[in-house]
């Protein structure tokens, strides 16, 4: 019998990281201690594509902060950096206010209302970033999303031969070697993708393979994306494209970041945008929890119009009036009425 994979009845809040959820980026806790100069990383970040492309290279924007982070490894300022201590700095991130907190307060939001909880209406979060997946996974967020997309870096890369070799020496003292996984500001459509398909949830699910879209886990339309601007424009596209909301945030210190904001959506590019606080009465979390709810009320609405419209009704026994019995013995004329009588 044919059925759908997905019951469509989940909610997706997709986070962008820095800038968004805090106020720096996640990489400064890592500068702080190792006593790295971050202003003058990213100074040297931001010209390796110009210096590169003089000496006929072509550089990815994303990989250049992740190549000079290996190269700052192997030349010794970040020397000993590893997955263990990307993971201790990430302890040290500091959030925006109501950061962890609204995230489990959202969770409450999908159930606010009989009709949700009958219609077993959840909601998850997930972190899509260029930043340090293993940075995210050590912060105070951890465990309050659903998953993580960024970029991870890999220790001890395997030697040439060691598909021939049956056990390979492991180092104490490992160290960044390899990038594993980027994340730049266009590949965090795949990973919405991924989200929509639920390949993170059934990875029997390839996130290239074509699936109708009443087979997908979570629809674009039951989506919220959260992010801080210009960068995330592909991300903002897809999902408001899709049906689902897009909002933004800015930093309330940072009069440049409100006007931004302003023009993303005098172009049209988000639903709208508020300050960079999730506490529970800033205008931030009114607009989110009051799209949560809207988005909440469409998959009623949607879920109940289908058994409406696959349900028949069940057969039942016919009853009659006395008035439409007599109606009956008044059609059958003088002559049969008299006979009953």
């Amino acid at each position: 019998m044919a059925t759908t994979l997905f019951t469509q009845n989940t909610i997706a809040c997709i986070w962008d990281f820095d800038k968004t959820l805090i106020p720096e980026y996640m990489q400064s806790p890592l500068f702080r201690r190792y006593g790295v100069d971050e202003a003058n990383f990213w100074a040297e970040t931001n010209a390796l594509i110009e210096q590169y492309r003089r000496r006929g290279y072509h550089l990815a924007g994303e990989l250049g902060y992740l190549n000079h982070l290996l190269t700052y490894t192997l030349a010794g300022p970040l020397a000993g950096l590893n997955n263990k201590i990307l993971f201790e700095c990430g302890a040290d991130i500091q959030f925006y206010p109501g950061v962890p907190e609204f995230f489990d307060r959202a969770k409450t939001f999908v159930q606010e209302k009989p009709e949700y909880q009958k219609h077993e209406i959840s909601l998850e979060h997930y972190v899509v970033s260029t930043g340090i997946a293993q940075m995210v996974r050590g912060s105070a967020i951890a465990k309050h999303v659903d998953g993580v997309w960024a970029c991870e870096f890999i220790e001890n890369p395997l030697q040439p031969g060691f598909l021939k070799q049956n056990e390979m020496a492991f180092e104490a003292a490992s160290e960044i070697a390899q990038i594993g996984m980027v994340i730049d500001n266009t590949g965090k459509t795949r990973a919405i993708f991924e989200i929509n398909k639920g390949t993170n949830k059934n990875p029997a699910i390839d996130v290239n393979s074509k699936m109708q879209s009443e087979d997908r886990r979570i629809p674009l339309q039951n989506m919220i994306y959260i992010a801080d601007g210009p960068s995330d424009v592909p991300s903002f596209s897809v999902v408001k494209g899709g049906g689902g909301r897009a909002y933004a945030v800015y930093n309330p210190d940072k009069p440049e970041e409100f006007a931004q904001n302003d023009r993303l959506l005098q172009s049209g590019r988000i639903h709208g945008y508020g300050p960079a606080d999730y506490r529970e009465t800033s205008s931030t979390a009114q607009w989110l929890r009051m799209h949560i709810h809207q988005i909440c009320d469409r998959i009623v609405t949607d879920r109940e119009a289908a058994v409406a419209q696959k349900a028949t009704r069940p057969p039942r026994h016919l009853t009659t009036t006395p008035e439409e019995q007599a109606a009956k013995l008044a059609a059958k004329g003088p002559k049969q009425a008299s006979f009953l009588e």
